[in-house]
């Protein structure tokens, strides 16, 4: 999945020398996707980045049993034809990350400190193929950050 910030502002640190450096910023929202499977039942982190303006990760849900993993990819109280995704595990998993990286931030820098995008981009990972392409895809991210279109976005 990625999550970006609110216009796509910087807040995360900077790309030297091709890698990413972390700023406070960056290292609470690290800190605070580190800390998801302490407060998500059956969720794992794999490969992830925290890079200037955005997230890239993978989260693995509830691990190698297919009918579990579907379970939480359902919404939690309701099956109605027209799904609510608020309802759903990942999107309650992302809400909670937010919502922690965003007091902590604001804790530290002020009210109208720092914000998030609405909603976030999220794609089933159906194999290994795909994961390990993925995988290589977040890892190689900070080389290929001057070519980001959203290399010019503002700073925080």
């Amino acid at each position: 999945m990625t999550i970006c910030t609110r216009n796509h502002t910087r807040c995360f640190g900077e790309v030297l020398d091709e890698k990413m450096r972390l700023n406070a910023t960056g290292m609470i929202a690290q800190e605070r996707w580190l800390a998801i499977p302490g407060h998500f039942p059956n969720t794992d982190i794999d490969e992830f980045i925290v890079m200037l303006n955005h997230i890239h990760g993978v989260l693995i849900i509830g691990g190698d049993n297919n009918s579990e993993r579907d379970a939480y990819m359902r919404p939690l109280q309701s099956k109605r034809q027209n799904v609510d995704r608020s309802k759903m595990y990942l999107s309650k998993i992302i809400q909670g990350f937010k919502s922690s990286v965003t007091r902590n931030v604001r804790k530290r820098r002020g009210k109208n400190a720092f914000g998030w995008q609405r909603s976030f981009y999220d794609h089933v990972i159906r194999n290994e193929e795909n994961l390990n392409r993925i995988r290589e895809y977040i890892r190689n991210n900070p080389l290929k950050w001057e070519f980001d279109r959203y290399n010019s976005a503002p700073r925080l």
